[in-house]
């Protein structure tokens, strides 16, 4: 049999082969191993320490092959006897499009309703939205393939789920994905690659026998007698039997909908604040010290997290080498996010930094399960006025947001729209700029360096996730008050990410198989 073994492989040993490499670990002639391949592998760039990756790998001597790893679970086929219903799908992110997959395979096409545009398409509307003008149905939120398309394809995942992560990596691979994604610690595709997949994907279900419909906005459902039996659209009816509802966390006409057809609703906990940017050299220096230019590094990553009076203050979706980007979905409100290329290239560094925020904090229970998108509009057009319009981005000095001082001669961003210097507490309600200036002095203390002369603080970051959870059964997946609807994804409250989207739609998906075809 193969052997599993842990190696720590430095810098400068990156240049031998992998077989020497982990034959001078074990103390092996290299001759004895007949392959290696590895299985895991991270950056280990604590400080004090030799700089390299650990690597988890496998080693077949001669004579011996690899276990085969377990990286797809069955995958049912659907009864001849049952007949197939018709499945809509509202979505085409990655809890709509694995939903759609995993149905496709197992023998069941459905329709996918996307509001906003196919990749191609899509790019104009962004290029336009650069220069302040907003198509609302088409940005960095609505189109093909969701929020993720375009901010960056990190697809790092807390789930448990090792075997569904893994049967949701090796579709991408099979896609056209780098390989690399499947052993990486914390994989990522890149906004440039992204695209060329979700084309890939979109001919493989069309294949399937899915059908897209494009520029078509889901309005809600015609019921008979408890059940459903057509989804209204913006472009008419289209007869349905079963619904996956994953419209992502912007879908806020979908929550109108859903609470006014009086849905199983919940609030949900959010976090909101800012995008804090920086040079990426001088992140580079923070993380890796003397070795910051070493050729064989990538641009640094980091997390940090502090507390402020119970509120969890912390960084989120962290992107090295790249971009702040306006993720806006409404006229009058500012939204920022964070994207990378492949590469990484770009010189800046930039994260969410972002404030815990509860239910309880949007306001009085009367005011609904739509009170977190109010508190998020407040917040959204504070931006936007302060901003000065057209997407300006209202932007603070992170130094001068600590001491409440103005903040003049503001170095270069990469926020492409623009950024005007302005105070961050005519944009957040006091808790939440309190609790970011306690948990960023914190984090100063703890990284020094971290809030450096050139680091800014762009507002606003408010769509970390949804602020609403359309309730759903634990069981069957199936809403409680709506027979045949299946909430699914980030913007029903299940996920948070590409990934995690991914595996929620192939558990709705499975979740139907099992119920409907028995």
């Amino acid at each position: 049999m193969s052997e599993i073994v842990d190696i720590f492989v430095s810098l400068e040993a990156l240049d031998d082969s992998l077989r020497t490499i982990v034959a001078r670990a074990l103390g092996w002639a290299e001759t004895r191993i007949a392959e290696v391949r590895v299985l895991r592998r991270s950056l280990d760039a604590r400080k004090e320490r030799r700089l390299g990756y650990r690597m988890r790998v496998e080693v077949a001597s001669a004579g011996e092959s690899f276990a085969q790893p377990r990286t797809r679970p069955a995958r049912p086929a659907w009864p001849i006897a049952v007949p197939v219903p018709r499945v809509v799908i509202v979505g085409s992110g990655p809890a709509g499009a694995w939903a759609a997959l995993r149905l496709a395979e197992a023998g069941v096409a459905s329709t996918i309703l996307e509001r906003g545009k196919p990749v191609g398409p899509r790019r104009a509307d962004l290029a336009s939205l650069h220069r302040g003008q907003l198509n609302p149905q088409s940005n960095y939120c609505f189109g093909e393939g969701g929020a993720g398309t375009y901010s960056d394809g990190k697809l790092y995942t807390r789930c448990k789920d090792r075997v569904g992560v893994a049967g949701v990596l090796a579709d991408l691979v099979a896609l056209g994905a780098p390989a690399d994604i499947t052993i990486d610690a914390r994989p990522h595709i890149g906004s440039n690659l992204l695209p060329k997949l979700l084309e890939a994907l979109r001919a493989r279900l069309q294949g399937l026998g899915v059908r897209y419909h494009f520029d078509c906005r889901f309005m809600g459902v015609r019921e008979e007698q408890g059940r459903i039996r057509a989804v209204q659209t913006s472009a008419g009816e289209i007869p349905a039997d079963l619904v996956v509802l994953a419209p992502g966390h912007s879908a806020r006409d979908v929550y109108t909908w859903a609470a006014a057809a009086h849905l199983a609703l919940q609030r949900k906990d959010i976090a909101v604040g800012v995008r804090i940017e920086h040079p990426q050299s001088v992140i580079d220096r923070l993380q890796y010290g003397r070795a910051a230019e070493h050729p064989r590094l990538p641009p640094a990553f980091y997390e940090v997290r502090a507390c402020s009076a119970g509120r969890g203050v912390y960084s989120f979706c962290m992107c090295p080498g790249g971009w702040i980007v306006p993720a806006a979905t409404e006229l009058g409100g500012l939204v920022v996010n964070g994207m990378s290329l492949a590469k990484r290239s770009s010189p800046f560094a930039n994260a969410a930094l972002v404030v815990t925020v509860a239910g309880s904090d949007f306001g009085p229970e009367a005011q609904g399960f739509l009170a977190g998108i109010d508190f998020q509009r407040r917040i959204e057009a504070a931006a936007f006025e302060r901003g000065g319009g057209g997407f300006r981005a209202p932007v603070e000095r992170a130094v001068d947001f600590l001491h409440r001082s103005r903040s003049d001669g503001l170095p270069e961003s990469s926020y492409r729209p623009g950024v005007e210097p302005a105070s961050l507490d005519d944009v957040f309600p006091a808790f939440i700029t309190e609790a970011l200036r306690e948990g960023l002095s914190a984090i100063g203390c703890r990284l020094p360096g971290f809030v450096h002369p050139q680091a800014l603080l762009v507002a606003a970051e408010t769509r970390t996730s949804a602020p609403v959870r359309i309730l759903r059964d634990p069981t069957t997946l199936e809403s409680p008050a709506l027979a045949g609807l299946y909430p699914a994804g980030e913007g029903a409250g299940y996920a948070g990410g590409i990934v995690s989207s991914a595996l929620d739609g192939a558990k709705v998906a499975a979740a139907i198989i099992r119920r409907v075809a028995g």
